[in-house]
């Protein structure tokens, strides 16, 4: 469990196939400079771009650690196939404060970013996922992009997708891969858990 708050904007440096099959999934090889490694231990649990990795080497002192994605896993998310940065956090413990909400590591689709452009001191981001999600989806709740704990403005259907606006402050920015990425770009999505949890009680999931 998360809460989507970002300790530390590492990079990819490495991406290697498990296996010489087309199903086969990638070894990462992460580098971190603010994450502190020195509680990290081998089977940790480690949000990448907001998806849940698991730790199966590190280095401490070098600030490196590796995780191995499978292929259903690259298929359900964005930005774990190539190097680059990405967001990282790792996994919380229940004596942590919940800064941002409970966030799950579990991505539930890949959102596109439609728009990201500065509006006074701050940034629009507008989103698109697919319409299935818009039931958990609702004006100022919670949602996790790349694994990022953010609150939603405002929530709309358009051309058989659902959008929504979020405002991100310049520290949201500079502490957050959001800082790379551009309009065209796909992220990952994952719903609130509560709103999840209530769409099961009131049956509307599909």
């Amino acid at each position: 469990m998360f809460t989507g708050i970002i300790a530390d904007v590492g990079q990819i440096t490495a991406v290697t196939p498990l296996a010489n099959h087309v199903d086969a999934g990638v070894r990462l090889q992460v580098q971190t400079v603010a994450l502190d490694m020195s509680d990290v231990a081998l089977g940790d649990s480690i949000a990448i771009n907001g998806a849940c990795m698991t730790v199966v080497s590190l280095d401490t002192n070098a600030k490196t650690f590796t995780v191995d994605v499978s292929r259903e896993s690259l298929n359900k998310t964005a930005g774990l196939d190539t190097t680059g940065h990405v967001n990282l956090e790792k996994a919380m413990r229940l004596s942590d404060r919940l800064g941002g909400h409970l966030v799950s590591g579990h991505v539930d689709d890949v959102a596109r970013i439609e728009s990201l452009a500065p509006v006074g001191e701050s940034y629009e981001l507008v989103f698109s996922v697919d319409s299935r999600w818009k039931k958990f989806l609702a004006d100022k709740g919670s949602v996790t992009l790349n694994g990022t704990s953010l609150t939603v403005n405002r929530v709309w259907s358009e051309g058989g997708r659902v959008l929504g606006t979020i405002n991100l402050i310049p520290h949201t920015m500079a502490h957050t891969v959001f800082q790379y990425l551009s309009a065209g770009d796909t992220i990952n999505f994952e719903v609130d858990l509560l709103a999840r949890y209530v769409a099961q009680l009131m049956n509307l999931t599909d």
